[in-house]
């Protein structure tokens, strides 16, 4: 038998080696997988036996962890002292200044990291036969012993050089996002919970900037309207935004048909009424006016708010009234405002007293 398979071997170019070539020729014949050859002699690293090398090997992780550290401190100083504008080759010296130090930061904590789990964390050849999906409580206190066996065999207790510099460096970690926060521009403060009405203040066309008096609205009209001393906040962002908030609708209708609660009552001037303009669903403008029922439409998601009835939600999503700016007649006849709005204006994402 044994002459048989040896001149098989030789016939398939595969010289025979002794009984193990046997087996494995029998079961490949049979049809059989080839046999797990298991486990090779663990060959132990230059690390394991030289400790000169562990030495150099931690004094390379170290040294890593503490440039990454130094990285994150540098990225700190590029953001506060590299202007902006500033030109390096052609790019943007802040851009890459902070990225080149935040990404060079990560690169080296990773690489120390990998090169602290391959040099010094203690090496050796695990099997592990296939297991169901679901964890036996034995299997979960295992994997828990596991975990302590891992930070045991890292070295991370006797490795202080190691740990310091990874403590300090993972630690700057989280400087550079809290930093960023800041080109999200300045915390907004109560600016949300008021507008730049104030008592006295014109209330003006929005096309024509031109002061409404009451007989310039005619029964059942809507008018687009706008704060007189909008005018007078420069051009750009800080006129724009003052003007999303504080931008109104002022219609006139009968005043027997106005249901005003009791406190607002006189927050009108002969059937005329002003409300804010601004959705308090997700901030669209509103202005698609129905003289019969009194209802004000937003185009965006259809919120439905009866005028005649304090501005109050008859359908759609948004969850509360359109507020209303109090108005009256000053001196000369126009119509101007008795205070700002007594309530913020726009989407409903803010508290309420």
């Amino acid at each position: 038998m044994s002459s048989d398979l040896e001149s098989h071997d030789e016939a398939h170019g595969t010289p025979s080696h002794g009984g193990a070539s046997t087996e494995v020729a029998q079961t490949a014949e049979a049809g059989d997988p080839i046999p797990d050859p298991g486990i090779p002699p663990h060959q132990p690293r230059i690390t394991d036996v030289d400790e000169a090398a562990a030495k150099r090997a931690e004094r390379q992780v170290a040294a890593m962890f503490g440039l990454a550290a130094l990285l994150l401190v540098g990225f700190v100083v590029a953001y506060l002292f590299v202007p902006k504008d500033a030109a390096f080759l052609g790019f943007g010296a802040s851009n890459l200044a902070l990225g080149g130090t935040f990404g060079l930061a990560l690169l080296l904590i990773g690489v120390g990291a990998i090169q602290w789990s391959r040099r010094l964390m203690d090496d050796h050849e695990i099997v592990e036969e296939r297991h169901p999906v679901r964890s036996s409580d034995a299997d979960r206190a295992e994997a828990v012993a596991t975990l302590r066996q891992g930070a045991a065999e890292s070295g991370i207790g006797r490795r202080s050089l190691i740990r310091r510099t990874l403590i300090g460096a993972l630690a700057l970690l989280g400087i550079p996002p809290i930093i960023l926060l800041g080109d999200l521009g300045p915390l907004p403060g109560r600016k949300s919970e008021s507008t730049i009405w104030r008592r006295g203040v014109r209330i003006v066309n929005d096309v024509t900037f031109k002061p409404l008096r009451p007989e310039d609205l005619e029964l059942g009209q809507l008018v687009n309207a706008v704060p007189e001393n909008l005018l007078d906040l420069p051009e750009g962002a800080e006129r724009n935004n003052a003007r999303a908030k504080a931008a109104v609708i002022v219609v006139r209708m009968e005043e027997d048909d106005i249901r005003a609660l009791p406190d607002r009552r006189d927050w009108g001037v002969n059937g005329i009424l002003c409300y804010s303009k601004v959705c308090t669903h997700v901030g669209c403008p509103v202005s698609l006016y129905e003289q019969v029922s009194k209802n004000v439409f937003c185009p965006c998601h259809q919120s439905t708010f009866n005028l005649a009835d304090n501005g109050r939600v008859v359908f759609g999503p948004a969850a509360r009234s359109l507020p209303q700016l109090p108005i009256m007649v000053d001196s000369e006849g126009y119509l101007v405002a008795r205070s700002d709005f007594t309530e913020p204006v726009g989407p409903s994402y803010w508290e309420r007293g």
